[in-house]
Parts: C-alpha cells; sequence; structure tokens
C-alpha cells in the first residue's frame, strides 16, 4: 500500500504518520509539505518524519502531478488551518485549501489513486442552534476558513471519477503534539493553567464546542485511506468526532481547572455573542466506522498537554504571542522576508 500525505509537517499530521506506521507496518508512507512549520517541534527526540519512508517540499499550489501516480490513497491535510489565519490571508486561504485542494483530487482521480481523504471541520456549522448538527443540516460558515472548507466539500463533490472520497468535518482538534498549537481552545486552558494558575474564558462560556484529539483524527483517517464505495457512498461527507464530547466552553475550562490544582477560571459574562457554537451529531461515523471510534477522554487529553508541556519548561504568560501561535509564525516569516504575503518562499530564505 502506498499513501501520499499533504500538510504532514504540521499539528496533526505527525498522530497521522504514527497512526498509519502502526496499521499499515509495511505500506510507503509519503509526506508533502511547504515546511511553513517544520520547525516548530515541541518536546520531541526525534522527528516525526523519521516514521516516513520519503518526505517531499512543496507548494499544493504548484503540485506534480505525476507525483501521484502509483498511489492508493491521498490523505489531505494542507491548509491554512485556523479562522485567524483564514482572516488574515483571506485570499491566499481560498487559493489553498479550496482551489488547490480540489486540483490535487482531480490530478489523483487521473492518476488512478483508489481513495481520497479530505480533512474539513464542523466550523462549517457556525452558529447552529436547535440541537446538534447532522451532516445534512444547513451550513452557516462565518469565516474564510470555513468557507474553503464547504467550498472544496462542493468541488469534490462534482468530480467526475470512480474515486473514493471521504470528507471527514473533524471536531475541534486538540490534544498534545510534536508540534503543538496553542491556539485551540482546550490547549490554550491548559497553556493558561499552567502558565497563570488561571484561565481566561474571552467568551462568555455557553458556546459549544465538540472536540476531537490528534491521535483520534489519525483513526478516522486510517478508516477513510481505506473505506470502500459500498461503506458510505463514492462520496461520503461525514461528522468526525464522538456524540459524548460535545462541550460548553466553561466545562472545558473548569475540567482543566480541576486537572491544574490552584487554578481560577474567570468569565466575561458580558462577551458578545462567540462566532462560532455548534453541537453535532457523529451518529452516522459511530454506524459506518465503529472499529475507528474516538477513544481519548477528555481527561486524557488535558492530562498529555500537561505532561508535554510541563516536560518542555513551558510557563510563557505571553504564550498567545509567541510561535506556539501559528498565524504568529506565518508573520514572523513575513517580518523577516522569508515568505512573500501569498505564502510563497522567497530567494532569501
Amino acid at each position: 500500500m502506498k499513501i501520499f500525505i499533504t500538510g504532514n509537517m504540521g499539528y496533526v499530521g505527525p498522530a497521522v504518520i504514527r497512526r498509519l506506521r502502526t496499521a499499515f507496518p509495511g505500506a510507503f508512507l509519503h509526506g508533502y509539505d511547504n515546511g511553513y512549520f517544520a520547525h516548530c517541534l515541541t518536546n520531541v527526540r526525534a522527528l516525526p518524519e523519521c516514521a516516513l519512508d520519503q518526505q517531499s517540499f512543496g507548494d499544493v499550489r504548484g503540485i506534480d502531478a505525476a507525483m501521484l501516480r502509483g498511489y492508493d490513497a491521498v490523505i489531505h491535510l494542507a491548509a491554512v488551518s485556523n479562522d485567524p489565519m483564514g482572516n488574515r490571508f483571506a485570499a491566499v486561504t481560498k487559493a489553498i485549501n479550496q482551489d488547490a485542494s480540489v486540483a490535487i483530487a482531480r490530478m489523483a482521480s487521473d492518476a488512478g489513486v483508489r481513495n481520497f481523504v479530505f480533512a474539513s471541520s464542523c466550523s462549517v456549522y457556525g452558529v447552529a442552534e436547535g440541537g446538534p448538527r447532522k451532516e445534512d443540516d444547513p451550513l452557516n460558515p462565518v469565516t474564510a476558513y470555513a468557507a474553503s472548507k464547504i467550498g472544496t466539500e462542493q468541488g469534490l463533490a462534482e468530480l467526475d471519477s470512480g474515486m473514493v472520497i471521504t470528507c471527514l468535518r473533524f471536531a475541534t482538534a486538540c490534544g498534545m503534539s510534536p508540534r503543538l498549537r496553542l491556539d485551540l481552545v482546550l490547549n490554550d486552558f491548559v497553556a493558561c493553567a499552567l502558565s497563570q494558575q488561571k484561565i481566561t474564558v474571552l467568551s462568555d462560556g455557553t458556546p459549544w464546542r465538540p472536540l476531537i484529539d490528534t491521535a483520534d483524527m489519525a483513526r478516522a483517517m486510517e478508516w477513510a485511506a481505506i473505506r470502500p464505495a459500498e461503506q458510505g457512498g463514492r462520496f461520503l461527507t461525514i461528522n468526525a468526532g464522538c456524540n459524548a464530547a460535545n462541550y460548553q466552553v466553561r466545562d472545558l475550562a473548569e475540567a482543566v481547572a480541576k486537572a491544574v490544582p490552584g487554578t481560577s477560571v474567570s468569565i466575561n459574562t458580558d462577551a458578545p455573542a462567540d462566532s462560532r457554537s455548534y453541537q453535532v451529531d457523529f451518529s452516522r461515523y459511530a454506524e459506518l466506522a465503529p472499529d475507528h471510534q474516538p477513544r481519548m477522554s477528555l481527561g486524557q487529553s488535558i492530562g498529555q498537554l500537561i505532561e508535554g508541556l510541563t516536560g518542555m519548561g513551558f510557563a510563557d504568560p505571553d504564550f498567545r504571542n509567541s510561535p506556539l501561535i501559528r498565524l504568529h509564525v506565518l508573520q514572523d516569516h513575513i517580518g523577516q522576508g522569508r515568505l512573500s504575503e501569498d505564502l510563497r518562499w522567497q530567494p532569501n530564505i
């Protein structure tokens, strides 16, 4: 088996590599990444990419179609990966997250790839009232990032192809990683607790967020990489997570405070309505992928974050302005002349 993984040198990629290497020990695993965050290693003793058979560097906006020949599956992670970055780089977000994604899927189909896995997001539901959202419910994108995910799903659905395509609408990512991000709600709360012994909730605490650990995201991608068309259809959009992991933000803060004794919680009760609040129904995923259901509990994700951050000597109360926030990494690249405003590497890198 040969698997091509784009965007593997980010936050989620190392977990995907680890899972695929365990599930398919004899597989040929090939990573492809632009390297924006390759240097953002956290508490590791070896490069996660050492588990790959090949690592290539390049921009998904200019990938060579010939690279995809002979592969059984493509797992497409590469993206401008959150709302703040999407807002700062709106045009680039569409070019990378949507246009390049559909183009790569078309190349993969032409190359005879059997399975294409797209990492989508439950953020497509935006602000959603009236109970947990199902895959066929109306969408309400409120950011460039969410809009790019919907645009890609629509583009993939329109492909005239026999390739099995799975769009995994992931819950909000969380958990420790060899390339940790702290611009995610649970990770942010753990960092606040460890560095300040105080969690500051920027909303009024009522918004809903479903969570999924990176290890469980990797389990979903393993399933999608080998999913037969008979299991859900040739084209499938599916919420990836579990019903028990729908939380209100204030409950996440309290869970972290309990795990880090001495931590207080401050909630901004006067905050304006959050731009994202949604519960999600993951029943379809439970039905179609019973052997790949999430296994990491909230407590386990918090515990691994505490262990990982403590192990790297983390104690920065100003971490929201640090390289552990992905937007700051891109801004530093641009400020130092390494990247252009359209996020292309410059000759003087």
